[in-house]
């Protein structure tokens, strides 16, 4: 078999095996960042979200599943919040691009600031050609 037709055919990773793939998803990322507040209950993140509670509980277990976040009882209700500890890992990784973006944007800065020195405009936003 062609090595391009196993690789399509290869299941891909399950969501909740780490939190690289938990947090590749827009909505959990939502989650977080609500929960990064403080403990919300399911139908405070509903409130919020303006997402169907069985979408934002179908969330709350893949972040529950890799531990991204917490649960406690608090008498009928149960509140959740941010575990980052396995954050730590999805961190370490982006900041070995810190670098990059910092060089990008002191040559943004070089830029703005030579435009400053000489009184020119800084350029608008383009459009594509036809527009």
């Amino acid at each position: 078999m062609p090595l391009w037709v196993y690789v399509w055919s290869m299941a891909r990773a399950a969501t909740t095996t780490d939190a690289f793939n938990a947090v590749a998803e827009p909505r959990r990322r939502e989650i977080l960042d609500a929960l990064a507040g403080g403990e919300l209950a399911v139908g405070d993140l509903v409130e919020l979200l303006g997402l169907a509670q069985p979408q934002v509980s179908k969330h709350l277990r893949v972040l529950r599943e890799v531990g991204l976040v917490d649960v406690r009882d608090d008498g009928r209700r149960r509140l959740y919040r941010v575990n980052g500890a396995p954050l730590r890992a999805v961190h370490d990784w982006v900041s070995r691009y810190e670098h990059l973006w910092n060089e990008r944007f002191d040559l943004v800065d070089a830029v703005l600031d030579e435009l400053t020195d000489t009184g020119a405009e800084p350029p608008g936003p383009t459009t594509p050609e036809g527009d």
